[in-house]
């Protein structure tokens, strides 16, 4: 069966789903999507239902109408996506890796056990189990499941922070004294054929953990994007997911390279290459999932993305200010998501930069954070 003749079901209608229609239609795919939302950012794109996830009737009912079943976030129904399998459907990135991603406990020991390189830890269940580890300090504090965008994330440097702890099973992993934080978004179809993004550099908020902007390609030594790039390769293999895995990592001051986290699916860090790569990290998931041929990674030109925030006190319909005096500048790319609602620090859409220079995208980065903002 052809690719035009195949549905595409997607588990999750926000930004990275609509992206990933958008790259679709350039391959006539059809596309069903759906999210606990009503008005999700890909509501009005495709075929669209309302219903959540994590429910098992709810997944099993959409996904007996796809040919082949994707996701754009890991917080879905594996048990439902197992059985859909088990019919004949083909689910990418595989239920069981799913599984195993949705909880940092697995990952973790699986990074351990197949010599992954990755910052030390323990586990622990509980926060009586932290305390447990006094020694082990200073170290961050992980939820097992259901964190993400730096929610279940928990620095305790000293025994006064215990009582930040998460009373859930999680683990504790070393503080690494690191440079930089890096990513590299790695590709894998089912003929085996894996291909690499060049590492990208991103810089995180400093209260709330998520990536505020990057840079691509990451201001890293040639040693240290080959050690980078290799990991990321050999993860994805040792995984034998098919699809995306977007790896982030850390670059510690002696020069070595840990993995911190994985995500099975188009990731933040792969905005930019709308824009400023051969192929969109959006194309190339159609193309994994699909078995086609892997699209080329290279860099055209150097560029920059910086996330669209929903700005502190403000909550209600988005209103953006700044948009116009942004798109008079040269390189700049707007994404806006749809969100018809901001709150504080809601991702509401992210901005491309390209240019020549890295100090000429810094003065850019600059430009977009103090000049477009989303209020209510």
């Amino acid at each position: 069966m052809g690719i035009q003749q195949q549905k595409l079901g997607v588990l999750g209608g926000g930004q990275l789903g609509r992206m990933l229609l958008q790259a679709g239609l350039d391959l006539n795919i059809q596309f069903s999507v759906l999210d606990p939302d009503a008005q999700a950012p890909c509501y009005s794109l495709a075929s669209f239902t309302q219903g959540k996830l994590t429910d098992f009737d709810t997944v099993m009912a959409f996904g007996q109408g796809c040919d082949i079943i994707t996701i754009e976030i890991e917080n879905v129904n594996t048990r439902a996506l197992r059985e859909l399998e088990k019919m004949g459907k083909k689910v990418f990135p595989q239920p069981h890796l799913i599984e195993l991603i949705q909880d940092k406990r697995t990952q973790k020991e699986f990074y351990r056990t197949h010599h992954i390189p990755t910052a030390e830890f323990v586990l622990v269940e509980n926060r009586a189990d932290v305390q447990q580890h006094g020694a082990f300090l200073p170290a961050v504090n992980k939820l097992g499941k259901e964190g993400y965008d730096g929610r279940g994330v928990q620095m305790l440097r000293t025994a006064a922070d215990f009582d930040k702890a998460f009373d859930k099973p999680g683990l504790l992993e070393r503080l690494i004294d690191f440079d930089q934080e890096i990513a590299v978004i790695a590709a894998r179809n089912e003929k085996c054929e894996v291909a690499t993004f060049p590492a990208v550099e991103m810089v995180f908020h400093p209260e709330h953990n998520l990536v505020e902007y990057l840079y691509s390609p990451a201001s890293i030594s040639l040693a240290i994007a080959q050690q980078a790039d290799q990991v990321a390769r050999r993860l994805v293999e040792q995984l034998q997911l098919v699809g995306l895995l977007a790896v982030e990592m850390f670059v510690t001051k002696d020069g070595q390279v840990l993995v911190n986290e994985v995500a099975p699916r188009p990731h933040n860090s792969g905005h930019h290459t709308i824009e400023a790569n051969v192929t969109s990290q959006y194309e190339q998931h159609l193309r994994a999932i699909f078995n086609l041929p892997l699209g080329d990674t290279r860099i055209v030109q150097p560029s920059a993305m910086v996330n669209l925030l929903g700005e502190a006190g403000f909550e209600g319909p988005a209103k953006y200010e700044g948009l116009e005096a942004v798109m008079k500048e040269s390189g700049v790319h707007v994404h806006l998501y749809g969100k018809k609602n901001t709150k504080p620090f809601r991702k509401m859409g992210h901005v491309t930069l390209t240019g020549q220079h890295v100090e000429e995208l810094k003065t850019k980065v600059e430009f977009v954070k103090r000049t477009l903002k989303v209020v209510a």
